[in-house]
């Protein structure tokens, strides 16, 4: 799911994403909350109306948010206090609250409100967490009205196994109509990341969506996909392409970089997007460096491409029974960003979220 956390996917039309082959997007109600405003994409007709969107849509209901704004806000057993990202306003979240925000938005899937706590959280801290997700997901169902939108829990736990295990039993007793599996890929090592899903996607009914939250990049879906995962969502692809970062089936690469000055073929030979159908990375390479607009734009579309040609890849290979194969033969191709540089690049794009957060203040 391509993430248009204001109801747009950055530098992209719904024509764009329909083109793509994309069937479902992410938008975030925590942003479409303050800006513009629940009454007003109410009043302009829903949120598909709003966007111009006629497919599905999956809204987050806050969660992330509020841990990544932490210095804003305050959590308690009631929800949430925080103050807006864009002025300082204050405002109270309850789970109750998130889903009469996304129900009135007219989304197709809504998210519960949970808490998701750093990585390197204790024990306690994880399994305060992990009861409070539990006692808001039983409100969100209990309040939820619409009968044509899906609700979906929401697993945490941690980097704790036995609390993952207890988190997906909890969650899934509520029988929602899918799961997702939060809290994770948020500055942990990946392997440390599989291991977490992997202890808890044993727990999940395998007949309902299982959903990893927060994970896109294409090494991660192939992995993903292999451990029974159905829906990703993740802002990597199309940020990474607005930086110059554009995938390839031998890796990330810098359009930015000299060598690319005269080059002549695409950034992909052979690869269906607009972009290299019609432009060299020779010009992709000018157009960033003369930061021309257009070079976000074709940049994105390239990679959501990419990401979409992945995926239909793989749907092909499972139905023919070679997705191992598959997977092996990517992943054996697929160079990709090292450990110490995605975690710094992690912590880097954090910490200039929290810099522009404060000076709000």
């Amino acid at each position: 799911m391509p993430v248009g956390s204001q109801g747009t996917v950055k530098a992209l039309s719904p024509d764009d994403l329909r083109n793509m082959g994309v069937s479902i997007i992410l938008c975030n109600a925590y942003h479409l909350y303050l800006r513009p405003g629940i009454e007003v994409v109410e009043q302009l007709g829903g949120l598909h109306e709003y966007i111009g969107w006629e497919s599905p849509i999956l809204t987050d209901s806050g969660g992330y948010q509020v841990f990544s704004l932490a210095r804003l806000s305050s959590v308690s057993d009631e929800g949430v206090v925080f103050r807006s990202h864009i002025d300082g306003s204050e405002h109270r979240l309850t789970p109750e609250l998130a889903v009469e925000i996304q129900e009135r938005l007219g989304a197709d899937i809504i998210m519960v409100l949970d808490e998701c706590v750093p990585h390197d959280a204790s024990r306690a801290k994880v399994e305060q967490a992990l009861e409070r997700t539990f006692r808001w997901a039983g409100a969100s169902k209990k309040c939820h009205q619409d009968s044509e939108q899906l609700i979906f829990g929401i697993v945490q736990g941690g980097l704790f196994a036995e609390l993952r295990h207890k988190s997906a039993g909890e969650i899934t007793s509520l029988d929602f109509d899918g799961y997702a599996i939060g809290g994770l890929s948020i500055g942990e090592p990946k392997a440390v990341t599989w291991s977490m899903v992997d202890e808890t996607m044993g727990c999940l009914p395998a007949d309902k969506p299982r959903y990893l939250m927060g994970v896109g990049s294409p090494e991660d879906i192939v992995e993903g996909i292999d451990r029974g995962v159905d829906l990703f969502d993740s802002a990597l692809p199309t940020r990474v392409a607005r930086n110059g970062g554009l995938f390839t089936m031998k890796g990330r690469r810098n359009i930015r970089k000299a060598a690319y000055r005269v080059e002549k073929e695409a950034i992909e030979p052979g690869c269906d997007c607009y972009t290299c159908r019609n432009f060299s990375a020779s010009y992709l390479h000018h157009l960033f460096r003369c930061e021309e607009l257009l070079a976000y734009r074709l940049a994105t579309i390239h990679n959501l491409r990419f990401i979409v040609r992945l995926l239909e890849q793989a749907h092909a290979a499972i139905k023919d029974g070679s997705y191992h194969g598959f997977k092996h033969d990517f992943l054996d191709g697929y160079r990709t960003t090292e450990e110490e540089v995605r975690l710094a690049q992690k912590e880097k794009w954090l910490s200039k979220s929290r810099a522009q957060d404060a000076d709000l203040l």
